[in-house]
């Protein structure tokens, strides 16, 4: 089939959006030929320079940008780069329109960015159209706000404006109800998407590795030697819960026992001062910001992955957890509800914080005491992994999805 998909965010060897982007149209294009979407200042080099090192005639890529907006990098994930992609999903329908006369496309495919809120005019072709998997409609229960900081609150209360503002867009109402396919990242924006009109809505996750990524990954032997190590990260955000991280550690009182964190931001001060104030100062590490392969040496070295996220739509360090054979802790939200079983590790519930401040340390008990669950959860994830989070195996699934609603659209376009 020839399918058409727009990437606004999208290069080669990199993870979040740009990753999502890349991998989906590369996967994709080995089974149909693809023309994609993106903008030639995002990263163009990279992508003609990975597709010189390793050709895939199927795979082409149309670039643009606003002619009177060029650089959209220097705005960083700022206000005004919202505003940026908002109009470039506006130029993009009547660059695919062109397209599409000359070509004539099968499908096309909405990937990155990965937002519910906002639009995507590739909806108005005359073809069959999937959306997503789209994200963002996430929250931190309400219980968990009198932790944060006035800065943080500020943070969430702009981003519950700019989703409202968006849920209410009509041409985010007409996206949804041209799609042929709904597709969500996770259950709290689904329901969003239903209560903007969505009949039918697949939760998916996005996210995936390369299969040499999880063959690395699949080597990491768990450490036999005491101390038991957990490790978080990412960026030391307020979302990202790491507070609750450090204080269910002090709670369970972990005689031989350490909590690595890695990763730098604005939480880093209090997470020192929750330390402190638990009594763990000598048994928490903050190792500040890694480059990826230390990173995952890190992983290595530990033996339980903590991600307690209030908010995630994906949670890539859950998925590369359970391919290094390590358990997931993490709440009962977002991304790592969907990603994460209860073979592979923990989903706490999230009624307020001291509950899961208890659940968690008690589940740190558990993992330090039993080596054996340890061993028994990170097969199963690693299982898990093989067989659902490789990229090469999310291509699969789209081109059956490609064929399945081409063939269903047509079927019902027949007088």
């Amino acid at each position: 089939m020839k399918v058409l998909i727009s990437a606004y965010s999208c290069e080669p060897g990199r993870g979040s959006e740009r990753g999502v982007g890349w991998n989906v149209a590369y996967e994709v294009a080995k089974h149909n030929e693809v023309w994609v979407l993106t903008r030639p200042d995002e990263s163009r080099e990279a992508i003609e320079a990975e597709l010189v090192a390793n050709p895939l005639p199927n795979l082409h890529f149309v670039y643009f940008t606003l002619p009177f907006w060029q650089d959209s990098m220097r705005l960083g994930q700022s206000g005004a780069m919202q505003i940026h992609y908002y109009l470039w999903q506006i130029q993009a329908y009547f660059v695919a329109r062109k397209l599409h006369r000359k070509i004539g496309f099968d499908l096309a495919h909405h990937v990155t960015f990965v937002k519910y809120s906002a639009p995507s005019l590739l909806s108005l072709l005359p073809i069959p159209f999937v959306w997503g998997p789209v994200g963002g409609g996430e929250s931190a229960p309400p219980k968990f706000w009198k932790d944060f900081s006035f800065r943080a609150r500020l943070y969430e209360w702009a981003r519950d404006i700019f989703r409202n503002t968006g849920q209410r867009d009509p041409m985010v109402g007409m996206t949804i109800r041209n799609s042929a396919v709904v597709r969500a990242t996770t259950d709290d924006t689904a329901k969003r998407l239903y209560q903007m009109g969505a009949t039918t809505v697949q939760i998916v996750p996005e996210v995936g590795l390369l299969d040499e990524e999880i063959a690395a990954l699949n080597q990491y032997p768990l450490p036999a030697s005491q101390p038991i190590r957990f490790i978080s990260m990412g960026r030391l955000l307020h979302w990202k819960g790491f507070h609750l991280g450090v204080q269910a550690f002090a709670k369970a009182n972990l005689t031989d026992a350490e909590y690595w964190l890695v990763g730098e931001g604005p939480e880093m001060d209090n997470l020192k001062h929750l330390a402190e104030t638990g009594g763990v100062t000598d048994k928490v590490k903050f190792l500040g910001r890694l480059p990826r392969e230390e990173t995952l040496e890190c992983l290595g070295e530990s033996h339980v992955l903590v991600h307690p996220s209030l908010h995630d739509s994906g949670g890539w360090v859950c998925i590369e957890a359970m391919a290094s054979g390590r358990p997931v802790i993490c709440l009962n939200l977002g991304g790592p509800a969907i990603q994460v079983t209860e073979q592979t590790g923990f989903k706490l519930s999230a009624q307020d914080p001291d509950q899961v401040i208890r659940d968690m340390a008690s589940v740190m008990q558990k993992l330090a005491h039993n080596p054996n669950l340890r061993i028994q959860m990170g097969k199963a994830g690693r299982q898990w992994v093989n067989e659902n989070f490789s990229w090469k195996v999310v291509g699969e699934r789209l081109n059956s999805l490609y064929k399945e609603t081409v063939t269903t659209e047509t079927v019902a376009r027949e007088p």
